[in-house]
């Protein structure tokens, strides 16, 4: 463990070194000691205030160190309740990247458009695959002076110039990274990670006006500490072990810049009054040497849309952080030194308004302290203050767009030794139907991993049930396939997306369909026949052209062969079977197509690999069947990274040629993802390439796209690109809107 001696100098450090603070004594002359009430808001376990919070919260700070002992901070989440508690000294969440946190840990939870959160420390306990376990030590609540200080949940400014617009730091190091410089000069808060001689974690919250972080040279920082609750565990964690890192955001952006290196605790006052506000200079600061810096898009980030207004908070959903401070300190306050009788607490916080006058004093506190430091146009809130720390939500009422529906897994179901069938239903206390038309299909989202994962399958289910089945077929080196194969079971949880696809009936489908498929690609036709035969009595005339590799991989087996047999006169089943009869081609298909005597005006639905799909089309097309009663499926699949620049970029955002918005693109962001986590109305439906409805004209720059897509070379040639799985290489202008 590293010692509390200050960095050394290097090339290119400004040439007089500030003095640095080096005893406890010397911090507490500065800083002071923290009253007894301060301390005694701090509980040994989450209690139903604590959880409370845990459930809304959809992102988190987490400051950990790795089995090396280098030190991270990060943000984990991305939505409500992404934390599973066990019990309350015990959580669980998923990791969404290959560190293995281990040792004491410590996290601060947000709540969007609220200013104080929620501390909690621990050590892991467990760790299996990517998700970690952590025995919680400590929880308090923390005053909201970093969140007022850096405007947090205020409306973000014009994104911050990205790469190569800033000028660079002067000198060789770390901070001369592609988009390091500028990430910085937009940053104002950030969540900083230290340790104490002892083990214990640390991650606090740190905010100014502008940036909370400044430049000094290519590898040394500067972090003004200004007055707070005189608790300063950063500092004295500091005097004993000087490995620290911090995480840090820009409003309005959905990337994240993660730093580490060595800290050090100064009073230079020529130093100190650069940070000077309104003549007020910060009482010390810290310098940070610098031994990484990289900023990274956030999945956390963007899928908890932190500044659109309709996720924030108001007074009457969110939780009373202020009643639940005063809960904690009445439950410590018995006997302890200096604390009003916990008796009068508990009375006090009984009577009815109290919560809301301790919010209004609070609220004057805040402000008086803030403009004290040197903050001018001090408001808690985004409305003068008068509903205090919660911000306004939008006139109408609305709520932000949250396409994604919370489901469980209630059955697997084994269909052949390599496709199972997932059996979901609503998570909540509420099930609804799933309503779609058969053949379309939904996008699974799953954490895999500390990963987010999405993937296209096609409804196997009829609709209108209150549950949805979906059938995977195993694939080979698949991360969704091989997870749902090996590792779901009946009660995990799943989101899905959806419907999407044009891969349907319609809503007056025809009366006889022809259907021809291969392998998984039966799945939307099984939902086409079950729907047309659970209405009785019905005309239509269902005829099926199923090829599948041997006898064992026919999926639905069963059931085709009982609902031919129940149905003779409106359902055949013909099977081709590749190691008996060899791959079906056009004359196979051409065979069996001019036996069936279909009607004029049948329907043709085709759905399997590329090579079948090209024969059936070509035989129909020789039969003169029209294009428009062809219908076929081309599933992508899991889209393939392409190439992607390193260096965050401008995205522009304009309709009917108005500009809607400027956002920046994080390295390896999509340009959805970009888009959607600073609240912009893009245009999109599956997320995975395969449905176009993400598809939008390219007015100026360049993207990369991953592929397989749907996107055709035609659309490609006149300038469209798909934004799920588009990632820019340039500065972009993209134009959304609506397609003839």
């Amino acid at each position: 463990m590293s010692g509390a001696h200050p960095p050394e100098p290097r090339p290119g450090s400004p040439v007089r070194t500030p003095r640095r603070l080096t005893t406890a004594g010397e911090i507490e002359a500065v800083v002071g000691r923290p009253a007894p009430m301060i301390m005694l808001k701090q509980i040994g376990a989450l209690d139903e205030g604590c959880r409370t919070v845990l459930a809304r919260s959809p992102v988190a700070a987490f400051g950990y160190r790795d089995a090396d002992g280098t030190s991270r901070t990060t943000f984990l989440g991305g939505a409500p309740g992404f934390v599973r508690v066990h019990s309350p000294t015990r959580i669980s969440f998923p990791l969404p990247e290959a560190g293995d946190p281990c040792g004491p840990v410590s996290f601060f939870f947000l709540l969007p458009g609220v200013g104080e959160l929620l501390r909690v420390n621990g050590s892991v306990a467990a760790r299996r695959g990517a998700r970690t376990t952590v025995d919680i030590e400590e929880a308090y609540v923390h005053c909201a002076q970093a969140v007022l200080r850096s405007r947090l949940w205020q409306q973000p400014p014009v994104p911050a110039e990205p790469a190569g617009r800033a000028g660079a730091p002067t000198g060789d190091g770390p901070l001369s990274a592609p988009g390091v410089a500028e990430f910085l000069a937009a940053a104002p808060f950030l969540a900083l990670s230290t340790w104490d001689a002892s083990g214990g974690s640390d991650t606090s919250p740190r905010g100014d006006r502008a940036a909370a972080v400044r430049i000094l040279d290519g590898r040394t920082l500067v972090v003004p500490d200004r007055r707070g609750n005189k608790r300063a565990d950063t500092l004295h964690n500091l005097l004993r072990d000087d490995r620290l890192s911090f995480a840090a955001l820009v409003p309005g952006r959905s990337g994240v810049l993660r730093v580490r290196g060595r800290g050090a605790l100064t009073d230079d006052p020529a130093l100190l009054e650069t940070m000077a506000l309104r003549g007020t200079p910060p009482h010390l600061a810290l310098l940070i040497d610098v031994e990484h810096a990289e900023v990274t898009g956030s999945d956390a980030v963007a899928r908890a849309r932190l500044w659109s207004p309709g996720t924030h908070l108001d007074r009457a959903t969110a939780p009373d952080m202020m009643a639940m401070a005063g809960e904690h300190l009445a439950a410590n306050a018995s006997g302890a030194e200096g604390a009003p009788p916990a008796f009068l607490l508990k009375v006090v916080g009984a009577v009815p308004g109290v919560s809301r006058l301790l919010r209004l004093v609070m609220d004057r506190a805040y402000r008086s302290g803030l403009r004290e430091e040197g903050y001018e146009d001090v408001a808690p809130g985004t409305d003068g203050g008068r509903r205090g720390l919660f911000r306004r939500r939008p006139a109408d009422g609305g709520v932000a767009e949250n396409p994604l529906r919370e489901v469980r897994v209630a059955e697997v179901r084994v269909e052949t030794p390599s496709a199972v069938t997932l059996v979901l239903e609503d998570a909540g206390g509420k099930p609804g139907r799933f309503d779609f038309r058969p053949g379309q299909f939904f996008t699974l989202v799953a954490d895999i991993d500390g990963r987010t994962v999405r993937r296209a399958y096609s409804a196997s289910s009829a609709p209108g049930s209150r549950q949805l089945e979906v059938t995977v077929k195993q694939v080979e080196g698949g991360r969704f396939s091989t997870h749902a194969h090996r590792e779901l079971r009946a009660g995990d949880r799943l989101a899905v997306r959806g419907p999407s696809g044009s891969f349907h009936a319609g809503p007056r489908p025809p009366e006889e369909i022809v259907l021809v498929a291969a392998g998984s690609g039966v799945t939307p036709m099984m939902s086409m026949i079950r729907a047309r035969l659970a209405v009785r009595g019905g005309r239509d005339r269902i005829a099926l052209l199923y090829s599948s590799r041997g006898e064992e991989e026919i999926i639905f087996a069963g059931e085709l062969a009982r609902l031919a047999k129940d149905h003779p006169d409106r359902l055949s089943v013909t099977h081709v079977l590749t190691r008996r009869d060899g791959r079906l081609g056009a004359d196979g298909v051409h065979r069996w197509v001019t036996g069936l005597s279909t009607a004029p005006d049948a329907h043709y639905y085709v759905c399997g690999p590329e090579p079948l799909m090209d024969a059936v089309q070509g035989v129909l097309a020789g039969l003169g069947v029209p294009d428009e009663r062809v219908h076929h499926e081309r599933f992508a699949g899991a889209a393939d990274s392409g190439p992607a620049t390193a260096v965050p970029q401008r995205m522009t955002v304009e309709r009917d040629g108005q500009t809607l918005g400027e956002v920046v693109v994080e390295p390896g962001q999509s340009l959805l993802d970009a888009g959607l986590a600073a609240g912009l109305p893009m245009p999109y439906s599956c997320t995975v390439g395969n449905c176009g409805d993400c598809m939008v004209r390219l007015r100026g720059g360049e993207v990369a796209l991953s592929g397989p897509n749907c996107l055709t070379p035609r659309q490609e040639a006149d300038g469209y690109v798909l934004t799920c799985v588009g990632c820019p290489l340039s500065e972009v202008v993209l134009d959304i809107t609506e397609q003839p």
